[in-house]
């Protein structure tokens, strides 16, 4: 199946799961159906009178930051009586209206600063302020948090005048009034600097429609009592402890120390074509970007290899092998010729481009559980690559088609459902409106010769009793089972609202290719049957058996397994060594748009 543009449920039939086949009712003419009519030849079809209409995928937006509002302390002028907790009821400070309310709440009940102590900014805040400036490190922005600390007040030595003293009775005043901002201020800043930490800077639906998630849940009202005592700390302790987020922060430490050490980048031609047997100065360069890039696995099998080599240009046999197991470490077709493709692998994008993907994925982390349970099925749209994992590893991998630029596969979670053998191919409005409509208008008999089952309002008819020139919305179109199915042998349903399921394909040509963005938005699996054994706990022969059968039928996933339907451009192997991937879908740089939008924002 495939969903860019699909239509809501009611508009299109996803077909049942285990439903059989259509109803042995009268499809002839004269059946009173919207839409329907009797079966006149072809050549008495009206010429088309209008344009044909078109459904458009989600759109990607102007990103909107969370508007910001100001806190209001006019409760907070009663909480001292003297002293300058009361001068907090005069401090004008802006936040996200979530965390102004928790910074209202607290101070409506304590009336004790906690970022200043006798008269100045104490080592509680200063430790605060010192892990703010180290916000990069979990991929934040340390300008989020930016906070003006006042200068320390100190007395006089020189003999004072009367005239003097009340300048500086004017100047402590104004002390204290600072003081009193900047601990508004720093509570409001630590309390977003908390929810970034634990769920993200920013909102992934308000960057488009294909972004589906619901934002976690932070709970502020915790935050400043525990801030507390060890502050920074406790700060710190709310980062996500995941493995793959450990990961992809330790890489972004070591991007970072390494951006300064032009002594360890690898140059090799863009335009490269190597054949095994020819010879070229970037051979030297091939070998050192495997021997820093590649697993230890790769490393360990092959180390006479790397001993052994003496940095000439020839491209030979124990060479091709190493090229072949680096190939097929990062999913490249293992043939051993080394074009563009395999040379991005090796040398990647610029360590800047790097880091961005690296910010990016650490936000996107953030969007996803911590924990993404001990059994899930993982795919990485932008690595073309489905992971199924069990106890906490992962158990195998496979390659994936995913939905084109023009119809794009959406980034969400749900849990798996059901697994259908011998499916039925429910057509999604958009195919049938932008692809299907236009042989339809030219010869209404098209589904009808290609052994499609057309059905209005659930009855079914024959395409050409259709009105084509008219509404398809109580339309639907599907495709029953057989080796010629868009769907193959199966499919693995996660019920969502936009359509998308893993299946088998009869194209399997498409897996022999390095992009592999060609479907319509659902996932096409290069190994199906396994994929199908693992997510119902069965053999791949009891898969076998049942698509030999040639129901249709569908067997229920009894187990909770979640699927992550992600999108990460840099995300870490099963060896915990980060990989990076093309941005196929622009995603990344819509993404840090939407970070640099919020940034500006909080400036205000």
């Amino acid at each position: 199946m495939f969903a860019a543009g699909a239509a809501p449920a009611h508009a299109i039939t996803l077909m049942d799961l285990i439903r059989g086949g259509p109803g042995k009712r009268d499809s002839g003419p004269g059946n009173g159906l919207p839409g329907v009519r009797g079966n006149p030849a072809p050549q008495q079809r009206n010429v088309d009178p209008q344009p044909l209409p078109k459904v458009a995928g989600p759109k990607y937006h102007a990103y909107k930051p969370e508007v910001l509002r100001t806190v209001k302390t006019g409760g907070f002028a009663a909480l001292g009586a003297t002293g300058s907790e009361r001068l907090l009821a005069s401090a004008k400070v802006a936040a996200p209206s979530d965390v102004a309310a928790a910074v209202e709440s607290f101070y409506g009940k304590n009336a004790k600063p906690i970022w200043v102590t006798d008269g100045d900014v104490n080592e509680r805040a200063r430790s605060v302020i010192a892990l703010f400036a180290r916000a990069g490190d979990y991929g934040l922005d340390p300008a989020d948090y930016d906070v003006a600390v006042p200068e320390l007040m100190t007395a006089s030595v020189e003999p004072v005048s009367a005239s003097t003293t009340d300048t500086a009775a004017t100047a402590a005043d104004g002390h204290d009034i600072a003081l009193m901002q900047f601990e508004l201020a720093m509570s409001a800043k630590v309390l977003t600097f908390a929810q970034d930490m634990v769920r993200g800077r920013i909102d992934p639906n308000r960057i488009s429609g294909y972004h589906d998630f619901k934002r976690k849940d932070v709970n502020l009202s915790v935050v400043l009592p525990f801030a507390k005592s060890d502050s920074a700390a406790y700060l710190e302790s709310l980062a996500p402890q995941s493995a793959h987020f450990l990961a992809l922060k330790t890489e972004l430490s070591t991007l970072k120390a390494e951006l300064a050490d032009v002594g360890d980048r690898i140059a090799i031609s863009d335009d490269l074509l190597l054949k095994p047997g020819n010879n070229s100065p970037d051979m030297a360069g091939v070998v050192h970007a495997i021997q820093k890039n590649g697993s230890e696995t790769l490393k360990t099998s092959h180390a006479v290899t790397f001993a052994s080599y003496q940095k000439t240009g020839d491209y030979t046999p124990e060479l091709v092998d190493l090229v072949k197991a680096f190939q097929q470490e990062v999913g490249l077709k293992p043939d051993g010729v080394i074009g563009r493709a395999t040379v991005r692998a090796l040398v990647g994008h610029s360590d800047e481009a790097k880091i961005n993907k690296l910010i990016v994925a650490m936000e996107q982390a953030r969007w996803l559980p911590n924990d993404l349970g001990e059994r899930n099925v993982f795919i990485n749209q932008p690595a073309y690559m489905a992971y199924y994992h069990d106890k906490g590893t992962e158990q195998f991998s496979m390659r994936v088609v995913v939905g084109s630029k023009a119809n794009q596969t959406y980034f969400f979670q749900d849990e798996l459902q059901t697994v259908e053998f011998n499916p039925y191919w429910g057509v999604p409005q958009s195919i049938i409106i932008n692809e299907m409509l236009p042989h339809l208008r030219a010869d209404a008999s098209y589904l009808d010769r290609m052994g499609y089952q057309v059905e209005v309002n659930g009855r079914p008819v024959s395409s050409t009793s259709v009105n084509w020139h008219g509404s398809t919305q109580a339309i639907a179109v599907r495709q029953p089972p057989s080796s010629d199915n868009a769907l193959g042998e199966l499919k693995i349903l996660f019920p969502n609202d936009h359509a998308i399921y893993m299946h088998d394909t009869p194209s399997k040509s498409y897996f022999n290719r390095d992009t592999r963005a060609l479907s319509h938005g659902c996932i096409r699996l290069a190994e199906p049957r396994k994929m199908a054994a693992a997510v119902l706990g069965i053999t791949e022969q009891d898969v076998a058996a049942r698509i030999a059968q040639g129901k249709n039928i569908g067997e229920k996933v009894n187990a909770k397994i979640p699927v992550y339907i992600a999108y990460f451009t840099a995300w870490p192997n099963k060896d915990g060594i980060v990989e990076y991937f093309d941005d196929v879908y622009d995603r990344d740089a819509a993404t840090l748009k939407a970070m640099a939008a919020t940034t500006t924002a909080r400036s205000i």
